[in-house]
C-alpha cells in the first residue's frame, strides 16, 4: 500500500476540508486547516519525500469567482514537478489536454462523466479520445444511503458529483467498478461521509473495492490513526493505496508524515 499524497485547493489556498460541508453557494466550506504556503510548496515536498501519483483537487466551481485563483495554485504544483500528480476538478474533454500539458500524468474526472444521474457514455468517449485511456482516473467518490433494491440488505453507496453535493444513481459495486474500468488507468474513491473527519475509515466502501481490485483504486476518507492505516491495509488485502489530508501533521494533522509512510509500506 503506497501513500498517495494531496493538494486540495479551495478558494485560491491549499486546505483541507470536512468534504460533506463543502457548498457551493457562496464557496463555502468547514475547514480544517489553511496553508499560508502555496499549493507547488507542497508539490516539492513530495517529489522530496519519494511520493508521487498523488492529486491536486480544486474544490471551486467553474463558475466561482475563486476559481481562477485555485486554477493558478494548481497549476503551480503541475509545473513544479511534471508528470509527479494528478488533477481533478472540473475536467472535461475540452480542458484536461491543457492540464496535462501543463504537468498532470492524470485527470481525475466525475462530474463530467456522471452527468443527471446516470453514466454519460458520451462524455466518457470524448474524454478517451481526448487524452486517452492511460491519462484518466475515474473518481468514484461515494456516500451511504438506502438501497431501492430489495435484493439488497441496509444501506448502499452511491457516486456523488458536483464536489460530493449531488448523488447520483450509480451504485458503488463489482459491476459498476468492472465497466468502468474499460474507460481508465485507476479510480480514487472518496468515502464522503467521514472524509476530513478522522473518526475511523468507511470499512463498508473499503471491502468493495478490495473485493474487486483489477486496477489501481486510491481510497480516501476518515483516517486519524497509523491503526486505521493497519486497518485499512488488512481490509484492503494490499489491493487499495490511502491518501490522507487532515490528520497529517503538514495540514495541522497530529500523525507524523514519516510514521505515515512507514505504516503504509
Amino acid at each position: 500500500m503506497k501513500l498517495r499524497p494531496c493538494i486540495d485547493i479551495h478558494n485560491g489556498k491549499v486546505k483541507q476540508i470536512v468534504g460533506s460541508s463543502l457548498v457551493d453557494d457562496g464557496d463555502m466550506a468547514r475547514e480544517n486547516y489553511v496553508s499560508s504556503k502555496d499549493a507547488a510548496f507542497y508539490s516539492n515536498m513530495y517529489r522530496e519525500l519519494g511520493l508521487s501519483g498523488g492529486h491536486v483537487i480544486l474544490l471551486n466551481a467553474v463558475d466561482s469567482p475563486y476559481y481562477e485563483m485555485t486554477k493558478q495554485q494548481a497549476i503551480g504544483a503541475l509545473m513544479a514537478n511534471p508528470g509527479l500528480l494528478q488533477v481533478g476538478g472540473g475536467i472535461t474533454a475540452d480542458n484536461a489536454q491543457e492540464f496535462i500539458e501543463a504537468g498532470a500524468s492524470h485527470v481525475i474526472v466525475t462530474s463530467y462523466v456522471f452527468k443527471n444521474g446516470k453514466i454519460s457514455y458520451t462524455n466518457l468517449k470524448k474524454l478517451l479520445k481526448a487524452v486517452g485511456k492511460e491519462r484518466i482516473v475515474l473518481d468514484l467518490s461515494c456516500k451511504a444511503k438506502n438501497d431501492k433494491d430489495v435484493h439488497v440488505q441496509g444501506a448502499s453507496y452511491y457516486i456523488v458529483t458536483d464536489r460530493w453535493q449531488k448523488m447520483s444513481d450509480v451504485r458503488l459495486c463489482n459491476e459498476t467498478l468492472e465497466e468502468l474500468s474499460n474507460y481508465c488507468d485507476e479510480f480514487l474513491v472518496h468515502a464522503a461521509d467521514v472524509e476530513g473527519k478522522q473518526n475511523g475509515i468507511e470499512e463498508k466502501v473499503v471491502k468493495v473495492l478490495a473485493d474487486w481490485g483489477k486496477i489501481p483504486i486510491t481510497y480516501a476518507g476518515g483516517v486519524g490513526k497509523i491503526s486505521d492505516i493497519e486497518k485499512l491495509k488488512k481490509l484492503g488485502k494490499g489491493k487499495l493505496d490511502v491518501t490522507i489530508g487532515s490528520a497529517l501533521d503538514i495540514f495541522g494533522g497530529h500523525l507524523v508524515m514519516n510514521d505515515v509512510i512507514a505504516a503504509c509500506d
